[in-house]
């Protein structure tokens, strides 16, 4: 009986996946444009720095930033997430980054939130501008940084290659993590 449960329960969802990806085929990409890109990470900026004294501290020493002013999270079984951002170095754009990742699980809901990765050093900055879509999780260590870390996080603490500030969440998928998520440089149309 249980395995008929099971078998009925993979089957739909190996029918939800699949018609999940026969949508995904290839489309025309709909990216921002570079100056709609620029403007939305000055906004998030803005808001990050507003709620959270410790990346505005934080921002005054790092080598780089980049920034995911919008990130969008969707899941029914098959799941996936996508922004674009931007890589500020002194506060100027030198670069134009996605963000994407895939998934498959007990899933569902629509989320929505910004993120931005503040590079500490030149080694892991370096890293970032020499390779070909950076996985998270296989380069330099990212630093998660909370409620918690952020009220005790100074210029003096803060070691760490990369430290990550979450902001902006909205939705109803459960967690949030950057496990799996990859990121690549575009080229986004002035």
């Amino acid at each position: 009986m249980h395995n008929r449960i099971y078998t009925r329960l993979f089957g739909f969802a190996l029918l939800c996946a699949t018609a999940v990806l026969a949508g995904l085929g290839p489309q025309p990409a709909v990216a921002a444009s570079a100056a709609e890109i620029d403007r939305e990470v000055d906004a998030a900026l803005e808001i990050l720095y507003e709620k959270t004294p410790a990346a505005k501290k934080q921002a005054k020493s790092a080598r780089a930033i980049l920034v995911f002013p919008e990130v969008v999270k969707a899941g029914f079984m098959v799941g996936g997430q996508y922004g674009e951002g931007a890589l500020r170095v002194a506060g100027k754009t030198v670069g134009y980054y996605n963000t994407a990742e895939g998934s498959f699980g007990l899933q569902a809901g629509v989320q929505k939130y910004g993120y931005a990765l503040f590079f500490m050093d030149n080694k892991a900055f370096e890293y970032l501008q020499k390779s070909d879509g950076w996985e998270i999780g296989l380069g330099p260590s990212i630093t998660v940084v909370d409620e918690g870390l952020a009220g005790s996080l100074t210029t003096t603490t803060g070691k760490d290659d990369i430290y990550a500030f979450f902001f902006d969440q909205k939705g109803l998928i459960g967690g949030l993590g950057l496990k799996g998520g990859k990121i690549t440089r575009i080229t986004p149309d002035k």
